[in-house]
């Protein structure tokens, strides 16, 4: 990824936008080894340039443990926050203990204002 604007991937990763101090990054879908290249380059594109990079998982179906180890390389890159994790990320977070590693917010404009 060249630059954090307007790029676009399709797939598992939506559009990025600005959001307060830092860079909302919305993910989507099935994520796991097969799928999770342009997520990834999306988060560390965000984290090179933002103190703050919120990762929208509203829309994510499923993550396995590739997508929950990508969010702890990022989590050591700058300050990560994951906003509103469903039901299988919430039990994913839960019984490997990363909800007590990972900023976990009910919603994008919590993530945001959240500290």
């Amino acid at each position: 990824m060249t630059g954090t604007g307007d790029t676009h991937h399709e797939g598992v990763v939506g559009h990025g936008r600005p959001a307060g101090a830092g860079w909302v990054v919305a993910a989507r879908g099935e994520l796991d080894q097969d799928t999770l290249a342009p997520l990834e380059e999306a988060l560390v594109a965000a984290a090179d340039r933002h103190r703050l990079v919120v990762l929208d998982v509203g829309s994510v179906t499923f993550g396995d443990s590739s997508f929950l180890n990508l969010l702890l390389r990022v989590h050591r890159l700058t300050a990560l926050r994951i906003a509103a994790p469903g039901e299988q990320l919430g039990r994913l977070f839960a019984l490997t203990g990363a909800d007590t590693v990972l900023s976990l917010h009910p919603s994008v404009e919590d993530a945001v204002g959240g500290s």
